[in-house]
């Protein structure tokens, strides 16, 4: 009986997600590395995970978006509060969830 309740327990435990995120800076002028190291952290506090893939990607005359990919417990729910703590980051204009799938094996 114990192992069949053990198996049922891994049946019920929530996935993981690997979340992609999108930085839209304010200009090309934005300080890159200070935005990368505080969304790491705020990253590391909401998704209690400090694994963050940082992806340059070149939009236009210099400015460059910030591709974020990290991935959380799928219990967490929304990333609505992480979201909002990023956009207030000085050099921050917007951020756009990208992606969200679960996370196999």
């Amino acid at each position: 009986m114990a192992v069949l309740s053990a198996s049922l327990q891994d049946l019920t435990r929530m996935a993981d997600v690997v979340v992609s995120l999108k930085l839209m800076p304010t200009s090309p002028e934005v300080d890159y590395e200070k935005i990368i190291e505080v969304s790491r952290k705020h990253i590391a506090e909401f998704a209690e995970n400090d694994e963050v893939k940082v992806e340059e990607e070149p939009i236009a005359f210099g400015l460059k978006a910030l591709k974020l990919i990290f991935v959380m417990d799928e219990e967490k729910g929304s990333t609505d509060d992480l979201e909002e703590n990023l956009g207030a980051v000085d050099g921050v204009q917007s951020v756009e969830v990208t992606d969200v799938r679960r996370a196999i094996g």
